[in-house]
């Protein structure tokens, strides 16, 4: 009976060390097959970002190299019989995007960051989550039924609202008249982008500021600091970046806006600052879902070529926020 129990320890012994070899080996086979996988994520959107642009590299090339009569014919009937070169017709396109999006993002920010507060700073429990279920909702509205809502309820409906603001602040260029009636004008559709863009930049902020370190409120409300300077002093510095982040989002929502700008706006072809005025300016999202069912081979080349600078333009907004964001993270 002495005699086995050597035998069986070492039985065990065995045993148990097969079993760890086996788990050591199991984990590092998981570990190398998930770092494939998350490799091979990564490098998706390398290859879906120069699929795009490659795409709208090659199928743009022929309005740039392409017979100067051909160009200056396919550009003369996409503007209308205003411009023969590819610069005079994406400018105004170009300015009209620039400053409908920016527009919509200057109404829409300080709405969503003042949102994103009320949700996790001051509201009660039960409010703050129907608040947020709302707000994840209203981010998942098509455009569409934004462009619906745009067109048949706001611009009736604003109309005279902005013939109040050009009578009383008229001698301001921005909002001298005549005023655009109905209004579909460029004021209008800023102000609907804004309502589309608040529950994206709502979510996202709403996220950041939950997670502002709750050690540094305490010892701000400790220390006798009112609710609003412990969120200046201990909230809004940690989420800068990422409501710069948000901010970013909400604008490339709105330079890519389609739908919503082709059903309210009354499109035009010039560098105007005039918000409440018709026939100013269009985006270039929105003017190429309009010409683009009537355009020749090199009209939609022209067309295309002008969807490759607005993603340049983006990617460049995308560029210098990654900058702000990350300058901002290192000090």
């Amino acid at each position: 009976m002495a005699s086995s129990q050597p035998v069986n320890n070492c039985k065990s012994n065995q045993v148990s060390s097969f079993t760890e070899a086996d788990a050591t080996q199991s984990g590092h086979l998981a570990d190398r097959i998930f770092k494939i996988l998350a490799w091979t994520a990564g490098i998706v959107i390398f290859v879906a970002l120069a699929a795009v642009t490659l795409f709208l590299i090659l199928r743009a090339l022929p309005a740039f190299t392409g017979s100067p009569a051909d160009r200056a014919s396919a550009l003369d009937a996409l503007s209308g019989g205003r411009v023969t070169s590819f610069l005079a017709y994406v400018g105004p396109l170009l300015f009209g995007t620039v400053i409908i999006a920016g527009l919509s993002l200057l109404v829409a920010f300080p709405i969503s960051v003042g949102i994103a507060l009320f949700i996790t700073h001051y509201a009660p429990r039960k409010l703050s989550t129907l608040l947020s279920s709302v707000i994840d909702l209203l981010a998942a509205i098509p455009s569409v039924v934004y462009g619906l809502w745009g067109a048949l309820i706001v611009v009736p409906a604003i109309t005279g609202f902005w013939a109040w603001v050009a009578h009383y602040l008229g001698w301001i260029p921005l909002f001298s008249g005549p005023v655009a009636a109905p209004a579909r004008s460029v004021a209008t559709v800023a102000l609907v982008l804004a309502v589309m863009i608040v529950p994206i930049i709502t979510s996202v902020a709403r996220d950041i500021c939950a997670q502002a370190p709750r050690l540094q409120q305490e010892a701000a409300l400790a220390l006798g600091a009112t609710k609003w300077e412990t969120i200046r002093l201990a909230v809004l510095p940690f989420a800068k970046s990422g409501l710069i982040s948000a901010s970013m989002l909400g604008l490339g929502r709105a330079l890519g806006e389609t739908m919503a700008v082709l059903m309210i706006l009354s499109p035009g072809f010039s560098y105007s600052l005039h918000l409440l005025r018709a026939s100013t300016s269009q985006t270039i999202a929105a003017n190429i879902a309009s010409q683009f069912p009537e355009a020749n081979a090199m009209g939609v080349a022209s067309l295309i070529a002008t969807g490759l600078v607005l993603f340049l333009i983006t990617f460049l907004v995308n560029f210098i926020a990654r900058r702000i964001t990350g300058k901002g993270s290192s000090k």
